[in-house]
């Protein structure tokens, strides 16, 4: 046990409690450990994959994952660290997000021996009876002590009733599946606790509870995330995949390996820096797609950024115009995600045309041909048509 122990602490925020999970470990039962993810992005990233693959973890150790799709409860919107309501989403978004997320959510966990659930089985049938009884039993007070409701309530920003519901909803899954054991991120440990309360409600023992840090992004600074353009995607192509790992900071690095990874962390931190992000960038790509790819991947970055060469295989972009501004060039070829953050990479001095570095958004002339780079990573082929 106390190997299995060392495997589950590694990387947590908070285990509640330790000694409830040793008990729980010690009595020999398989375990039901349960992840909940709503559909809301259409990509898993690797701050998703921390946690799923502490749900491996647990899955090595023979017991029994369930992944937990909240088909329903993406319809509201997680609240946690939402500093406004979000917008409730359609079932045609949510059921083309629920396909991408089960094809990549086995890129890590064992297709065979993952149970995978939706919550719109049991919540669908609640009714209008059941979501009162539920609401009856929590106060809105109660709700009010979340921190990120709290902020909300002070600032006078509107919180709707149906957020309040959110926590409520994602507790009664604990009771529907009877788990053993929850994972969530450390902005989930409200909704996480009051699913051991609502447990004990109805005669089960309570879930232990384990949450994990959050994952900062390329930037070092922020949790990763599509909306802040700092995230490393599951289905990024491998020298997409390569190249941001290898943007991350050394100190960043080594969270990597502690959340990502179960490498000794002892052997990782006598590394070179250089080897050591390199040989992540290796584990990494080689995880989401096999080590050819990561070798591939290698050799093209070390190509790249250690000779300064151009990449051998550059994704072409078809253009009609004759002249266009360089940041809307940057945007319309989804070199930049908007059209400030391409004026920012031009006046930084990152933007290149045939090697040649641009300084100015300036209006530029269409050449059939043309290689154009903005960052390190980033490189487009433009094709004249006609």
């Amino acid at each position: 046990m106390t190997d299995a122990l060392s495997q589950i602490r590694r990387g947590t925020n908070e285990i509640i409690s330790e000694e409830e999970l040793k008990k729980k470990l010690s009595s020999g039962k398989k375990l039901k450990v349960k992840l909940g993810v709503d559909p809301t992005a259409p990509d898993l990233h690797l701050g998703h994959s921390v946690i799923i693959n502490k749900l491996k973890v647990f899955q090595d150790l023979g017991h029994q994952v369930i992944f937990l799709i909240g088909d329903f409860t993406a319809k509201i919107g997680d609240p946690s660290g939402r500093s406004a309501t979000r917008p409730m989403m359609t079932q045609e978004q949510i059921l083309n997000n629920v396909k991408t997320y089960q094809e990549q959510v086995f890129k890590i966990l064992d297709k065979d021996k993952t149970e995978v659930v939706f919550n719109s089985k049991w919540l669908s049938e609640l009714g209008i009876e059941g979501l009162l009884k539920l609401a009856s039993k929590h106060t809105v007070a109660q709700m009010l002590v979340r921190d990120d409701f709290e902020k909300r309530y002070k600032a006078d920003v509107p919180i709707s009733i149906v957020e309040f519901m959110y926590p409520l909803l994602q507790a009664y899954d604990s009771v529907a599946l009877q788990s053993d054991v929850e994972l969530g991120g450390s902005d989930q440990k409200f909704n996480l606790l009051l699913a051991r309360d609502m447990q004990r409600d109805n005669g089960q023992e309570p879930q232990v509870v384990i949450t994990m840090p959050l994952l900062e992004g390329t930037d070092g600074v922020r949790k990763m995330s599509k909306s802040y353009n700092n995230y490393i995607s599951l289905n990024d192509k491998p020298q997409d995949m390569f190249g941001k790992v290898m943007s991350v900071s050394d100190e960043l690095m080594y969270k990597y390996y502690e959340l990502l990874t179960q490498e000794n962390l002892e052997h990782v931190r006598q590394m070179h820096p250089k080897e050591a992000k390199v040989k992540l960038a290796m584990i990494i790509v080689e995880r989401y797609w096999n080590i050819q790819e990561a070798e591939n991947a290698k050799n093209e970055f070390e190509k790249i950024f250690a000779k300064k060469d151009m990449p051998t295989d550059i994704e072409e972009y078809y253009f009609e115009e004759q002249k266009i501004k360089l940041s809307e060039l940057l945007f319309v070829s989804q070199m930049a995600a908007s059209k400030n953050e391409a004026r920012r990479l031009i006046d930084q001095g990152g933007v290149k045309i045939n090697s040649n570095k641009v300084s100015e958004d300036c209006e530029i002339e269409i050449e059939n041909g043309m290689i154009v780079q903005a960052g390190k990573r980033k490189f487009k082929k433009i094709v004249k048509r006609g």
